[in-house]
């Protein structure tokens, strides 16, 4: 075959179905039962890709395959034009019919961190469903931690992200299209009652004091180490309204709050975060994610949340 030079050869569809199989299970066999296919079948697809793409793409071993650096960038790229191609169909019998009740359908794939997803999120895709009945939202609760929400979308797991964003700055992963919705202020978690909540022993948990928080935190003396640090929101706030101590948390993760906790602000200038969505170029344009986009954006923000 005789290629163009920089040019790199088409991969098909069921080239890039076999991708994402293979680094889903683990092995080419297990990747072979999953299509109903063979797993030379399989091996040689993956062989064909590598060399279409110049690179390995999976470390063989006992253990089964393993994507390389290489091999997680091109399934990530693989789950993406998949997910364009399904909704290919239905945006082409869609096109002309505007948002008519049922003109919207298909899955749609979110990811969220759980304050957000337990508290803003529910009412969202109440109204997007009623209006749109064809649609079925699938969400996956993601902590924000490393690459968060937005690597789920860039890696093609997530068709829209809600993620935390830095207030100025490039999307929390490059290539993404990034919209601030709305910011909060972090405020003071503490057993109701207690006279005095800042001397109590610190509660954290492994997603918070980002970077949008860490400059306020650090002049911050009167703040002790953590004494519990748990891996999430709501059992802090548990432990805090059991009278374990104080923490120090986003508005958002404060909502419905259980009894025997109180919030207090923390001054005229307290620590805030960004909260948005965060999509692809390519997928922005889809009905499903303009739909849900559309019901954000309309969002009835409690008190403590202001819209960006």
């Amino acid at each position: 075959m005789n290629h163009v030079p920089g040019h790199t050869p088409d991969l098909a569809p069921q080239e890039l179905r076999i991708l994402v199989a293979v680094e889903g299970e683990g092995s080419f066999t297990a990747a072979a039962a999953r299509l109903g296919t063979t797993q030379s079948a399989v091996s040689h697809a993956v062989r064909t890709c590598e060399r279409k793409l110049g690179a390995v793409l999976f470390d063989r071993g006992r253990n089964g395959a393993r994507p390389t650096e290489a091999g997680a960038r091109a399934v990530a790229y693989a789950r993406r034009i998949l997910r364009l191609l399904e909704a290919m169909g239905p945006e082409v019998r869609g096109a002309g019919a505007g948002d008519a009740a049922g003109a919207v359908a298909g899955p749609l794939r979110i990811a969220a961190f759980r304050s957000v997803a337990a508290h803003l999120l529910p009412p969202v895709l109440a109204r997007l469903t009623a209006r749109h009945p064809g649609l079925t939202p699938q969400v996956r609760i993601v902590r924000e931690i490393g690459r968060g929400t937005a690597g789920e979308v860039a890696d093609g797991h997530a068709d829209l992200g809600l993620a935390t964003l830095n207030t100025d700055g490039p999307p929390p992963v490059p290539g993404l299209v990034a919209v601030r919705l709305f910011e909060e202020e972090y405020a003071l978690a503490h057993p109701a009652g207690h006279p005095a909540p800042r001397g109590l022993p610190l509660v954290d948990w492994d997603e918070n004091c980002g970077s949008y928080t860490r400059s306020w935190w650090d002049g911050q003396d009167w703040i002790p180490p953590a004494t519990i640090n748990v891996e999430d929101d709501t059992v802090a706030v548990s432990l805090v309204s059991q009278g374990l101590g104080m923490a120090i948390m986003p508005r958002s993760a404060l909502l419905g709050a259980p009894p025997g906790l109180a919030v207090t602000g923390l001054g005229p200038q307290p620590p805030r975060r960004s909260v948005g969505y965060v999509t692809t170029p390519e997928l922005a344009g889809t009905a499903p994610v303009r739909a849900l986009i559309r019901e954000l954006r309309s969002l009835a923000l409690p008190e403590g949340l202001a819209a960006a």
